[in-house]
């Protein structure tokens, strides 16, 4: 529904999480499409992460962690069962992300490191009309 405003989210991105629920084999191969279209259409370098989420009714799992963590493998991506329902495992998953993303170079912008801080003056002079 939403894929073709994909890439206005992803443009320039670090990372990404792409998310599937345990409990429906269809939204694993969804994710896969996701995958693909990242790949080919996203930043070169992007982090992406694969959450497994509802893991809190892994009773009626459909998609085994051992398929996730094959396919994550594969596509060198982090993945981290979560429950967006009770808080399980979401810090995990952002503190894999942060692991994976390489240090920004501080020279890469120009701007030696340094960051200004503090209110910018507006240079606009008084005219009268």
């Amino acid at each position: 529904q939403f894929h073709s405003l994909a890439p206005m989210y992803y443009r320039g991105s670090t990372a990404a999480v792409i998310v599937y629920d345990i409990t429906k084999q269809d939204s694993f191969h969804t994710l896969k499409k996701w995958v693909k279209e990242l790949k080919e259409h996203g930043p070169e370098n992007i982090v992406m992460a694969i959450a497994g989420n509802k893991c809190d009714l892994s009773d009626i799992r459909e998609v085994p962690m051992k398929d996730a963590k094959e396919y994550a493998e594969s596509i060198g991506a982090i993945v981290v069962e979560t429950s967006a329902k009770n808080a399980v495992n979401i810090e995990e998953l952002f503190q894999g992300i942060s692991q994976q993303i390489p240090p920004l170079d501080p020279h890469e912008n120009g701007n030696n490191g340094a960051i200004k801080l503090g209110k910018q003056t507006s240079q606009m002079g008084r005219r009268c009309c």
